[in-house]
């Protein structure tokens, strides 16, 4: 089992930026994928980026491309989520998710094995 806990969510301006944290514990040994979504009031949960747990190959939805940055420190086991020039559209429920060994299929949410509680984005405008 591996357990995740999502921190660094709030209430920021429009242009604003913040910084997601997802720890890792448990079985972390067994990690393959670490990946972000986020579900949005009404709307159905989506990718919004993921990493490669000991080969740093990452992946961003275009949505974030340049504004959003993925990024993992092995030795805290915990991935980061750097969101800068944040958009009204951008408000969601923002979710961790790990991934055990298999395929590099970070878009998929079925891919992913483990799930934390998620943290609250709202950007004001």
């Amino acid at each position: 089992q591996v357990q995740l806990v999502e921190s660094g969510g709030g209430l920021v301006q429009v242009g604003g930026s913040l910084r997601l944290s997802c720890l890792a514990s448990g079985r972390t040994s067994s990690t393959y994928i670490m990946g972000w979504f986020r579900q949005a009031p009404g709307k159905e949960r989506e990718f919004v980026a993921a990493i490669m747990w000991n080969g740093g190959s990452t992946a961003h939805a275009d949505s974030v491309k340049g504004r959003f940055t993925i990024s993992r420190d092995n030795a805290k086991n915990t991935v980061y989520l750097q969101m800068n020039s944040l958009k009204p559209e951008d408000t969601a429920i923002y979710y961790c998710a790990a991934a055990r060994g298999g395929s590099w299929a970070p878009t998929l949410q079925g891919r992913y094995d483990y799930w934390g509680q998620g943290t609250q984005v709202t950007v004001s405008s």
